[in-house]
């Protein structure tokens, strides 16, 4: 099965530049990453703190397997509703550093819309060590489910 978001990795470079376009109307798109309860629902994470502004912060919590318990932190820096949020991205007790995340939500018809990332690593090395994980089958994963989730909204 084709996956529907596209994460696009230039060889020589710290960023990723990731692609889905959603049968949502963009507002329900946005509300996606900035509502405590969708949040928890597609991230299948606990929000112990969301602050959806300009100089907001966030801190999510997961549980594995095996019970552990694993943090995930950032810093909101620009948050335009339903256009554009850029933030920092932290995995907690991991050897990876933070990153950029530049979220750009667009209306594409009243019922459609496109989500495009564009995140920058500290360096080159990092950001490929992540995609030796399954992020690309994780983050398709998790805008699956935002899409299943929100329709039913609409």
């Amino acid at each position: 099965m084709e996956q529907r978001t596209k994460v696009n990795a230039e060889n020589g470079k710290q960023e990723l530049l990731i692609t889905r376009e959603f049968e949502l109307p963009v507002d329900l798109l946005f509300k996606a990453y900035v509502e405590p309860e969708f949040v928890e629902q597609w991230m299948g994470t606990k929000v112990l703190k969301l602050e959806s502004k300009k100089h907001g912060s966030y801190q999510f919590e997961t549980t594995d397997p095996k019970g552990n318990k694993h943090g995930f932190n950032g810093v909101i820096h620009e948050f335009i509703p339903d256009q554009k949020i850029t933030r920092t991205f932290e995995m907690e007790k991991t050897p990876f550093d933070a990153w950029m995340e530049y979220l750009v939500f667009e209306k594409l018809t009243d019922d459609t819309s496109k989500l495009t990332m564009h995140v920058v690593y500290k360096s080159i090395t990092q950001r490929d060590q992540l995609l030796q994980m399954p992020f690309a089958q994780g983050i398709n994963m998790a805008h699956n489910r935002i899409q299943e989730i929100l329709k039913q909204l609409k």
